[in-house]
């Protein structure tokens, strides 16, 4: 997926009626719409693993990416863009004339970022893209919850979960939109319980999935699915729950939020790097949050920063 960034105001976000801080599915018509509206704006290789993938080999790691692209110039950018960081990428293009996956972004001046995204050869993503090798030679297998909205793409999912649990490598899913958990609720709980290790999501994305009125309520149900959960809080941290206890886990404190497109990407992204390293789950958060306070003071999701840094710090 390719991010468009534009700096907009609230009159933008009622005109296109886009909900402040979520992400919309808008068609190609939408897409152009809402595209032509925009009127400076910087794109730059994206989408949510894409972002922690990323993250993860400035930390040093070693990982790879599954997902679907076309042969057209963003295709081509993204691409180029996973092999210069060391990201292993090697999923065929799409066969048709859908164009490579767009994601326009809106950041309002409070930081926050509010997406429309057009999907476009990411619906393609099949069985047959799943790698059975790549995942048996890594220790994670990272789920992004937006995927979940198309069939196909459910069923990849699935399929990779099965051949990292047969495998016995663990499995983590970010619930990526609060939204999308409303959509799928249920199914989401079903795949969890049965496949998912390490759970992400925001405070609002987790008291959705366990219909809980308070973060902590709900991780408490949580635990009995996952055996790690990770709630990110904003400017309050995150906390991590893992065999019923709860770790409390410092913000990164910046004097200035500049956009927080990609805070729960990179936060995960220094998560699974501490956890794949033989880091304990107060540091591999630490890590997390580090991260994500990196993000957050630049614009875009994909981090300009070296961060391996960040790891004599903890």
């Amino acid at each position: 997926m390719v991010d468009v960034l534009y700096q907009a105001d609230e009159s933008f976000l009622i005109k296109h009626d886009l909900i402040k801080g979520s992400m919309r599915l808008v068609d190609a018509v939408q897409a152009e719409q809402i595209y032509s509206d925009m009127t400076s704006t910087a794109e730059m290789s994206g989408g949510s693993v894409g972002n922690s993938m990323a993250a993860i080999a400035s930390f040093g790691g070693k990982c790879s990416y599954i997902g679907k692209i076309s042969d057209d110039h963003s295709g081509d950018v993204f691409r180029s863009d996973m092999a210069a960081l060391g990201v292993e990428f090697c999923v065929s293009s799409a066969n048709n004339n859908s164009p490579t996956a767009l994601c326009l972004v809106a950041i309002t001046p409070d930081g926050q970022r509010t997406m429309a995204t057009h999907l476009g050869a990411c619906l393609e993503l099949t069985t047959e893209d799943i790698n059975t090798d790549v995942i048996v030679n890594h220790k994670i297998t990272y789920l992004e919850g937006y995927l979940w909205d198309t069939d196909n793409a459910k069923e990849a999912m699935i399929k990779a979960a099965k051949v990292a649990k047969t495998a016995r490598r663990q499995v983590a899913l970010s619930l990526s939109d609060s939204f999308c958990v409303e959509r799928h609720r249920d199914s989401f709980r079903d795949l969890i319980s049965e496949y998912v290790d390490i759970l992400f999501g925001n405070e609002e994305e987790i008291t959705t999935l366990y219909q809980e009125d308070s973060v902590f309520k709900a991780m408490d149900i949580g635990r009995n699915d996952s055996s790690v959960l990770v709630a990110t809080l904003g400017s309050r941290g995150s906390v991590v729950n893992t065999l019923g206890t709860s770790i409390d886990i410092e913000p990164f404190r910046i004097e200035n939020v500049v956009d927080t497109t990609g805070a729960g990407d990179l936060y995960a992204a220094g998560f699974l790097y501490g956890m794949t390293n033989g880091y304990d789950m107060r540091a591999s958060g630490m890590l997390g949050s580090m991260a994500a306070g990196e993000i957050i003071k630049q614009v875009g999701a994909r981090p300009k920063n070296v961060l391996s840094g960040l790891i004599q710090n903890i």
